[in-house]
């Protein structure tokens, strides 16, 4: 499996970017597709995934209501819709595939990710 981020950058805070992770060689939708952001001097930290089959997505708190992830299954595409950006924000994003769960999937921790791109900048700036 391989992963591809894209769409990161440089963005005034209160402003918006889509992240794109493109994955090849996923066979099924039996999956999940997890964001996960490090920061400089920060722990990595997971900040949404989405159940592939359902479309069933899950937020940390810190995000909840200002990003977004969907799946077009059809070109194993992934999106992040990031609005509202704020500094704190500013991070390399990854993506990674996974397995799912019962009630979906775990964005919060990457020990169920298996294979992951090599991330994608972010900067919001003040």
């Amino acid at each position: 499996v391989q992963l591809v981020e894209s769409g990161g950058g440089l963005v005034q805070a209160g402003g918006s970017l889509r992240l794109s992770c493109a994955a090849a060689g996923l066979a099924l939708d039996d999956d999940a597709i997890g964001w996960f952001r490090q920061a400089p001097g920060k722990e990595r930290e997971g900040v949404s995934c989405i159940r592939r089959s359902d479309g069933r997505p899950d937020y940390a708190d810190s995000v909840k209501g200002r990003f977004t992830i969907s799946s077009d299954n059809a070109k194993n595409t992934v999106y992040l819709q990031m609005n509202s950006l704020k500094p704190e924000d500013t991070a390399v994003y990854y993506c990674a595939v996974g397995t799912t769960v019962l009630d979906g999937c775990i964005y919060y921790s990457s020990s169920y990710y298996f294979s992951w791109g090599q991330g994608t900048q972010v900067t919001v700036s003040s």
